[in-house]
Formats: structure tokens, C-alpha cells, sequence
């Protein structure tokens, strides 16, 4: 892994954007060294001691609660469930990419209760918009992830909103990006409730029901305990907290990197590789992001258990390298910057127009 606060191979001949077409990718071959390392064998015992150690600060966290009553200390306890929360929803992902176990049906039921359940969220919705990124990363009008109405990661978004109020932040949203995660959380239930009120989810009927037990059960242990004001606060900590945590965790991955246009044919590991971005720190950030800081090796394949993410980084760098593919990464704090940086260069058309 490179020591330096950013590291990007370049290619050492010809350019990727002049050589993505061409036929046959070396994916391949890298499946096959991967295969052989046995890094995507399923690591069962390490997620079973992960749910249950995840669980286990999940009920303590509760059981706190219920012993501290009517305090505002209980703002502690909001920050604490917001970290919670996220842990549970990386065991969510890794469940919809068939991380843990072989069967889909066993990942399923992980997913639904970990995420329906547990943090309030809508599995079968998350998973179906989940992988359509991943089949185009970065990609105008295809990857679900660059489509969010309050921001724009490309000039021509930039350009197309019209609101007075999507203008203002499009054209500040290298200031607004992380004060607007504050309301991820809240974003992400409102889009799971619309999913369950369609009719495209396989297991609409037993997801509305686990996200209904969610809120009936976060809502009444919150009134029943804390005051209306001291409620208010704890929801509004603990669910801001909440999504500020996850959309941290995601930003890194993306954002700032090279964007694809609606017709681009790069091949598939190019276009896995060139648009996702891996960040570096050691075991802390490996926790505090879920494994999701091996972003390349998770986009080339996406069912690898995440304690094998780091044993694959080593192999995967070095195959770009040998075959002239760019690979990017850096640190925490980097990360955030490039991102920034991106946002505030997409978004110079609107602060000229202002400015004229």
C-alpha cells in the first residue's frame, strides 16, 4: 500500500479513455489469480461474530437508555445508536452483495432484518438501486447515485436545475455537501416508505412489516422515556448523526473521480477501476468505513467477504499496474478534498451566471 497522502498510477502508455474499447478485458485473468488466492471464499465465522458483536452494543445501547430516563445525557446515547446504525447498515450492504453466506435467501433475511428492522431502512430498495451503480459507476443518467436532486456532480446537472433553491445549492455545495448529510437519513426512509408503496419489491408485504415494527418500536421507547423536547432532540441527533455517518462513508468512493457519459463502452474492468477511488489508514478506517475504503476491489467484485478486501488490494494494484490501469488512492481527508473540489468546479457555471 503507499505511504504517500495520494497515490494514483498512471498509465504508462496510450491513454485509458483511447484504449477502454478495445476487445477482451484482463478481467479474466484477474478473476482467476483472485480465485485461486481463496479471497472469495465466504468468511462465515467472521460475520457471525460481527452481527453478534454488532448486536450485542445495539441492545446495550438501548438498555442505556431505558436506565438513563428523562436526561439529556440521552444525547450520548443518540451519537452512540447513530454509529450503531451504520455499522448494522455496512452488515445490510455486504448481506445485498452476498458477502456472507452462499445462499440468497440466507443473505435476504441478514438484509431484512439488519436493515428494515433494525435501522429503518428499505433492503429490497437499497439493493435494487445498490446494483444498478455498480453496473455503471459514475455514469450521467444511469448510475442512480449521481442522480440526487440537491446536488450536481457534473456541469450540465449544474446547468439543468431551475429552482432558485437547487441553483443556491448547486452553485455552494462545496460548502453545503456535509451539512446536507445531516438529512441523508431522512432522505433514505422517505424513499424506502415511496418503494414500499409500489409494487416492484419481491417481498413488499414482509418489508412494510419490519419497517412498520421499526418505527412503532423507536417511536414509542423514545416518547415513552423522554419528554416531547428531549424526544425531538434525541430523533433529530441520532438520525442526523445517522446519515452525516453514511454519507461520509460513501463520498469517498466516487465522487471526484472521472465521470462517464450516457453511451460510454469501457470495458468492464476499466470501468470499475477508473471510477472509484480507495482510501488508506489502517484498521481504523477499515472499521469506521465498513471495508468500503477497498472501493476497487469491492467494485471488481462485489460478493468478496470484506475482511478479504485488504488481502485482494495488494494483488489488484499490482494488475493495473502491470497493465496500464490507472488505480487511485489516498487518504480520509484527501478524499474529502477531491470531492469538495469536484463539486465546486461543477458548479462554477451557475456562480458565473450569478455573478453576470
Amino acid at each position: 500500500m503507499a505511504t504517500t497522502a495520494a497515490s494514483t498510477i498512471p498509465p504508462r502508455r496510450g491513454d485509458d479513455t483511447q484504449r477502454a474499447a478495445a476487445p477482451g478485458s484482463y478481467y479474466a485473468d484477474l478473476l482467476r489469480q483472485v480465485k485461486a488466492a481463496g479471497l472469495l471464499e465466504r468468511r462465515v465465522g467472521y460475520y457471525l461474530t460481527r452481527i453478534a458483536v454488532t448486536g450485542g452494543f445495539f441492545v446495550a445501547a438501548w438498555i442505556v437508555f431505558a436506565v438513563l430516563g428523562d436526561s439529556w445525557w440521552q444525547l450520548t446515547v443518540a451519537a452512540s445508536l447513530a454509529v450503531i446504525f451504520t455499522q448494522i447498515g455496512f452488515l445490510g450492504h455486504d448481506a445485498g452483495h452476498r458477502q456472507i453466506f452462499r445462499s440468497k435467501r440466507a443473505n435476504d433475511l441478514v438484509g431484512l432484518v439488519h436493515g428494515n428492522l433494525a435501522i429503518g431502512l428499505s433492503y429490497g430498495w437499497w439493493v435494487d438501486k445498490h446494483n444498478r451503480h455498480h453496473a455503471h459507476p459514475n455514469q450521467e443518467d444511469k448510475d442512480p447515485d449521481m442522480d440526487i436532486g440537491a446536488l450536481a456532480f457534473t456541469t450540465r446537472q449544474a446547468r439543468a436545475k431551475r429552482g432558485p433553491l437547487t441553483r443556491f445549492i448547486a452553485r455552494h455545495q462545496r460548502y453545503l455537501f456535509f451539512p446536507l448529510l445531516l438529512l441523508e437519513a431522512v432522505q433514505l426512509k422517505v424513499s424506502s416508505v415511496q418503494a414500499l408503496t409500489g409494487r416492484r419489491l419481491r417481498h413488499r408485504a414482509g418489508e412494510t412489516l419490519m419497517l412498520a415494527l421499526h418505527a412503532a418500536g423507536y417511536l414509542t421507547a423514545v416518547l415513552l422515556v423522554l419528554s416531547p423536547l428531549k424526544a425531538a432532540a434525541f430523533i433529530v441527533v441520532q438520525q442526523g448523526l445517522f446519515g452525516l455517518y453514511l454519507g461520509c462513508s460513501f463520498a469517498p468512493n466516487h465522487k471526484g473521480m472521472p465521470v462517464n457519459a450516457t453511451d460510454d463502452r469501457t470495458d468492464f474492468l476499466r470501468r470499475q477501476v477508473l471510477t472509484a477511488r480507495n482510501v488508506h489508514g489502517g484498521w481504523l478506517v477499515d472499521f469506521a468505513l465498513g471495508g468500503l475504503n477497498y472501493q476497487i476491489e469491492h467494485h471488481l467484485f462485489p460478493s468478496m467477504p470484506r475482511p478479504n478486501l485488504r488481502r485482494a488490494q495488494p494483488l489488484v494494484r499490482s494488475f493495473c499496474q502491470q497493465h496500464d490501469v490507472s488505480y487511485c488512492e489516498t487518504t480520509l481527508l484527501r478524499s474529502y478534498a477531491q470531492a469538495l473540489h469536484h463539486l465546486h468546479h461543477v458548479g462554477q457555471p451557475l456562480r458565473a451566471t450569478s455573478a453576470s
